[in-house]
Order: C-alpha cells, then sequence, then structure tokens
C-alpha cells in the first residue's frame, strides 16, 4: 500500500507541484481548447500562450509574496 500512496504522491506532486490554482487553470484551459477543436474551431495556437501567462502570473504572485515587507 505504501508504493500505491508514493505512486499517488508523486503524480500529485509533478502535476499540481506548489500552485493548484495554476494547475486547475490549466486543466480549464485543455478542457475548453478541446471543446473548441471539436467544433472545428482552429484555437490550438491559444494554449501556449494562456500557459505563458498563467505561468507570469504565478510567478509574479510567488515573487511578490516573497518579497513583501513582514
Amino acid at each position: 500500500m505504501k508504493y500505491v500512496r508514493g505512486f499517488v504522491r508523486f503524480w500529485y506532486d509533478f502535476i499540481v507541484g506548489d500552485d493548484w490554482r495554476l494547475a486547475i487553470c490549466v486543466v480549464v484551459m485543455v478542457g475548453a481548447i478541446t471543446l473548441l477543436a471539436k467544433k472545428d474551431f482552429n484555437w490550438w495556437w491559444f494554449l501556449p500562450l494562456a500557459v505563458g501567462a498563467l505561468l507570469a502570473v504565478s510567478v509574479t504572485r510567488e515573487m511578490r509574496r516573497v518579497h513583501s515587507p513582514k
């Protein structure tokens, strides 16, 4: 059982990492792009832009948290 628990913890940490909000946004974006692609919209290029923007927001939030006066 400890191997299963370790396996699940690894994948949770790998996928979610430090920011669960970022992971949820990426999942929502992938789902939205998938639905649009099934309706013959050519929006594949939006996903890399959205992930880049989400990464910038996440890094900015972390930098503000680290460098905020206490």
